[in-house]
């Protein structure tokens, strides 16, 4: 007999629906899964085998075959065990339901158990646009998939349970989303706790506001890490497009919390210098999220930047520029979002006191040299604001005042946030440093003093065509939290502090 019921798969964040389809019939003893399925797949005939026989159910001794459609695709993982299972008890007839608007996903162990999947969010998504109204899922996943409006979804924790519900013994309740964590900023970071650094502090703000990315060169011990840290107090709360699709790339990572599943907290992401380009930007047979997609709407740290391999570095430039990383493999091409905000911090040369005023440096000028031509110049130039960290001073240190707060901060970064938000409003961008050469031609609209004064700059200190866009793109952002509407030469000005270290360093 012939039976067939719903599932998904996912490639990438994006996911797509599966017909899984059983066919029992005479013959001598065999069980095939077709279909393109990998191993993990494969390996389903053994552990639906033994749940059905756990679960009190005859294991069909005829010629079974599965398929799972649309052939073409390839399938992977656990995720389909439980869609196999009940159709193979459909179309053994020893379960007798109804599964039309119906679709099941989850790992099953051997004694008829649910086991948590990967990468559920999306599915659930694919399922509700497909017109699913009814999705059974491991129970672990249920509130991840409770998330998504207009559809039930049901968390289901073992064989039994599911089919007491699929024959109306025992109905089941549809799983209810988690309300948002209350305090989503980590209150033990604050930007009140960093000593001195005005201008560091300043930099950090107008980054925040605007989405720009910046690099911090300093010696040990002057506060960058502390400073990058607490980046994120200082963000604007996340929306629940950006929540959902950050939720669904920590799902296809596997790295959501069971308590919390929905990431309502802007990501920030450290990794140590020695990862790898794939690492990074992601990978694998079946591609999967780097470090750069899972800080997306969130925060990418980089900390000693030139201890990065170099084709690590030079990894970040296309997701900077275009704002999503394409991974190419054999199985098929991925794109993945990367809407980061990219904080570098870097010493000055190997022993880090080159240019200190109390330390020697002990680095000959072709090590110092050398060192910082470790950061190339295209990828320098894809990093809006460039900025020194210097030591911070006794007096500075001994100050029992603190200084402003991250809620301070925060406060003005949303309201620069919100001003962007409604000034880009059907462009499909929503901060200042996604300005496309059209609206910056359009919404950076300076005075004729300021166009004057960035005139004579960019002469005298020998910009780029891109250092001139993200100059624009800084002072934009910069009137922004002035309240100014048109960009003035003060706000030029301060653009271009924020630009110019790199002619000290590297040239």
């Amino acid at each position: 007999m012939f039976s067939m019921v719903k599932s998904a798969g996912i490639f990438g964040i994006n996911s797509y629906m599966i017909e899984i389809e059983a066919d029992v019939s005479g013959g001598l003893p065999a069980f095939d899964i077709v279909g393109l399925p990998d191993t993990a797949v494969k390996e389903s005939r053994d552990r639906v085998r033994a749940a059905i026989k756990n679960c009190g159910y005859k294991f069909p001794t005829g010629r079974i075959t599965v398929n799972l459609a649309p052939a073409d695709k390839k399938k992977e993982g656990a995720v389909y065990d439980l869609p196999i299972l009940i159709s193979i008890l459909i179309a053994s007839k020893q379960l007798d339901c109804n599964t039309r608007d119906c679709a099941f996903l989850g790992e099953v162990s051997l004694d008829g158990q649910l086991r948590g999947i990967n990468g559920l969010l999306a599915m659930v998504i694919a399922a509700k646009q497909s017109g699913i109204r009814d999705i059974f899922v491991p129970f672990d996943n249920a509130t991840e998939g409770a998330a998504v409006e207009g559809i039930n979804v049901y968390g289901v924790k073992t064989i039994k349970e599911l089919i007491d519900h699929l024959t109306d013994f025992t109905k089941l309740e549809p799983a209810l989303p988690v309300p948002p964590q209350t305090n989503p900023i980590n209150a033990m970071l604050d930007f009140s706790e960093v000593k001195g650094q005005i201008l560091a502090k300043k930099a950090l703000e107008v980054a925040a506001a605007g989405g720009h990315n910046i690099l911090m060169i300093g010696p040990p011990g002057s506060g960058k890490s502390m400073l990058a840290k607490r980046m994120p107090t200082i963000l604007p709360p996340m929306t629940f497009e950006e929540s959902i699709e950050t939720t669904k790339i920590h799902s296809v990572a596997g790295k959501l919390n069971k308590t919390n599943p929905i990431v309502t907290v802007r990501p920030f992401r450290s990794p140590h210098h020695t990862i790898s380009s794939v690492g990074l930007s992601g990978g694998g047979t079946v591609p999967k999220p780097g470090e750069i997609s899972m800080a997306h709407n969130g925060v990418l740290f980089l900390d000693e930047l030139p201890e990065f391999k170099r084709d690590a570095m030079e990894a970040l430039r296309q997701p900077l520029e275009d704002r999503t990383v394409t991974v190419t493999r054999a199985s098929g091409s991925v794109t993945y979002p990367s809407n980061i905000i990219l904080i570098a911090a870097m010493n000055p040369c190997p022993c880090g006191y080159y240019g200190h005023p109390t330390k020697p440096c002990t680095c000959s000028q072709n090590a110092v040299h050398k060192y910082l031509n470790k950061i190339s110049g295209p990828l320098l130039d894809r990093l809006d604001l460039h900025i020194e960290v210097p030591p911070v001073d006794y007096k500075s240190l001994a100050d029992k005042k603190n200084g402003e707060s991250s809620a301070q901060i925060r406060e003005r970064v949303s309201r620069a946030r919100a001003l962007q938000v409604e000034r880009y409003r059907g462009t499909g961008i929503s901060c200042n440093a996604q300005l496309t050469p059209s609206l910056l031609r359009k919404h950076c609209v300076m005075t004729d003093e300021a166009s004057e004064y960035l005139s004579r700059s960019f002469d005298a200190m020998g910009l780029s065509a891109r250092a001139y866009d993200r100059i624009l793109k800084v002072a934009r952002t910069v009137a922004d939290l002035a309240g100014n509407e048109i960009i003035q030469k003060e706000n030029i000005g301060t653009a271009l502090r924020f630009r110019s270290l790199d002619r000290k360093y590297w040239e």
